[in-house]
């Protein structure tokens, strides 16, 4: 064995003959013509110098997308400031500010945020990231699906508009990216995966919106109107609110997708407001607030009131009669519908979301009927949803 020292490397070599001797000596061979080469065995070690010369990244991958995706789309990102007035029973009339944040849609200056963030504002403003603040104008909004558009005076070479992407190919466990102002603190960075698609979540008005991403990426106030964002910097929904008992992130937060961005925001453009498919009738639910008949169907919406010259009426729709027995109220006959385009509905909340997501103005759409026992069926011309 021999040891040697060569540019900071130890290098130790072993040679050593197989013994044959045996097999050899039986069959008389030649062990010098048989044997192979020697095995040669070459041990490396490396000192700490030759470590330390070893070049090492300063980001992994997925840390130097993230990064490109911030440089990239951080500037898209704008803090809206809110301002209106509330009345106080104390103070009479008092001012109220609120902020959120918001991205840029185009080089035209309009710029896309949540409803909520300004909701009865009679002032707004909107604050770019090299800092310099606009007044704007608000365009269009849709209380329903939370979403505003707005508009500032500025040249187009002053904005850096963003990419609208798709929520349809979303997967759970899918890396998202948040960007926004929470608490005040403009472009926040955070990440997370989606928790769950097509959540059903309350708005302020008490519907029920659906096909919501949940995520677990830090929202906080603030956030509001911010994007959510692929891991290509695509907006693939708005973030608009979350689950929380202190009212800070514990992980559940909850986005706008970005079909429903790209289905409203023209409408919010060209008209000022979304057109909502209508039926024209109230209902109540069976099983959950009324009991149902033991002649009829067990789950289904009973309609209880018909608006005059809806599209309800029109279809030849029949309402329940209402009486008063001591402290109950309680109806008698009218239509009960169990299904529309051959989806079964049990809530309202199912009827609304079914409307609202796959359906326009305009629109057929077949109810399934129960009427004294008998099912049917009825086409119904969905109208315009009142404002």
């Amino acid at each position: 064995m021999r040891w040697f020292n060569a540019e900071g490397l130890w290098l130790a070599v072993l040679a050593g003959f197989v013994a044959l001797s045996g097999l050899a000596c039986n069959a008389g061979v030649n062990l010098l013509a048989v044997t192979p080469p020697p095995p040669t065995i070459i041990v490396v070690v490396a000192t700490p110098t030759a470590l330390q010369e070893i070049p090492i990244p300063a980001y992994d991958l997925a840390e130097q997308q993230i990064i490109n995706v911030y440089e990239r789309v951080s500037p898209s990102v704008v803090h809206i400031t809110s301002r209106a007035e509330v009345f106080d029973f104390w103070r009479g009339v008092v001012p109220s500010e609120g902020s959120g944040s918001g991205f840029v849609l185009d080089g035209d200056g309009h710029i896309v945020t949540n409803y909520h963030v300004v909701k009865n504002a009679t002032q707004v403003e909107v604050l770019l990231a090299d800092g310099t603040a606009y007044p704007a104008q608000i365009v269009g909004s849709d209380p329903y699906n939370d979403l505003a558009v707005l508009k500032i005076e500025i040249a187009p070479d002053l904005l850096v508009p963003v990419e609208i992407g798709s929520s349809q190919n979303l997967r759970v466990g899918q890396r998202v990216i948040a960007i926004g102002n929470p608490f005040g603190l403009d472009r926040t960075l955070t990440t997370g995966v989606v928790s769950a698609l097509k959540r059903t979540i309350q708005t302020d008005n008490g519907q029920a919106l659906g096909e919501v991403i949940q995520t677990d990426a830090a929202i906080n106030p603030g956030n509001s109107g911010g994007p959510l964002l692929d891991t290509a910097g695509r907006v693939v929904g708005i973030n608009t609110a979350i689950e929380s008992p202190s009212g800070g992130s514990v992980g559940i937060g909850f986005a706008i997708p970005a079909e429903t961005i790209l289905r409203v925001i023209p409408e919010l453009l060209a008209r000022g407001y979304y057109p909502h498919p209508w039926l024209g009738f109230t209902t109540y639910e069976l099983s959950y607030e009324l009991t149902p008949s033991a002649a009829g169907p067990d789950h289904g919406l009973l309609i209880v009131q018909i608006e005059n010259g809806g599209p309800a009426a029109e279809a030849g729709l029949q309402a329940a009669e209402a009486r008063r027995e001591g402290r109950r109220v309680v109806f008698n006959g009218g239509d009960v519908i169990i299904a529309v385009d051959g989806h079964t509905i049990k809530s309202r909340d199912e009827l609304t979301i079914l409307l609202a997501n796959q359906k326009q103005v305009g629109d057929l759409v077949d109810l399934t009927v129960v009427r004294a026992g008998e099912t049917f069926t009825v086409s119904v011309r969905l109208g315009e949803a009142p404002r």
